[in-house]
């Protein structure tokens, strides 16, 4: 069986996304020791990752737990969003684009609630192919074989018959261990190389 489809991860492949430095930037400003803000908030980014929290819940957590009003917290998450987000990998983007109609496309990503919105307004990813998969939205993340079987049941394929690429290695040995043909992001030369190499011997 050949490849029919090929899903892409969003950040750190579809986007660039380096860390900024934004929580030791945001404890200087509150006074807070370092890592405190993950320390203090990290039920809150688990729960927005796995959708069991509404973004509206998790400013109001995050309000509550840092004890600032809402210019701060606005300010705050405006400088999350700005590291979320990233900038485009333009260059695959494009190729992730024209992989269409020859194969089905998807994108697969460990995500937080309200990443859809402010990934559409910039990027319209759904606009480049047929099925994205957040994990703030079926509640499951990579590398949980579950979400991969998700992806394989939603897209109506086989697992041998996907290629999935992402940028960290735990999530591609998940995706192997399923049965799709995992392909490790270094750089985008190499990926596209890698990918085209796959799609010719399967």
């Amino acid at each position: 069986m050949g490849i029919e489809a090929i899903i892409f991860d969003i950040g750190g492949v579809l986007e660039y996304t380096p860390k900024l430095g934004l929580m030791a930037k945001w404890e200087q400003k509150l006074g807070l020791s370092a890592d405190d803000i993950n320390k203090r908030l990290g039920n809150v980014w688990r729960d927005g990752s796995y959708g069991t929290m509404s973004l509206e819940d998790v400013h109001t957590k995050i309000i509550e737990t840092l004890a600032i009003n809402e210019a701060t917290l606005k300010a705050f998450m405006d400088d999350i969003w700005t590291e979320y987000v990233g900038t485009p990998n333009s260059e695959l983007i494009d190729y992730f684009r024209a992989l269409r109609p020859k194969y089905r496309t998807a994108i697969l990503s460990n995500s937080f609630v309200g990443a859809r919105e402010k990934e559409e307004s910039l990027y319209h990813f759904s606009e480049m192919c047929e099925l994205i998969i957040y994990s703030h939205e079926v509640g499951l993340m990579k590398p949980d074989p579950k979400i991969y079987a998700l992806s394989c049941e939603r897209l109506n394929l086989p697992a041998e018959s996907i290629i999935f690429v992402d940028d960290v290695q735990e999530n591609i040995d998940a995706a192997c261990d399923f049965g799709i043909y995992g392909i490790l992001f270094q750089d985008n030369q190499q990926v596209i190389a890698d990918i085209e190499d796959c799609i010719l011997k399967c």
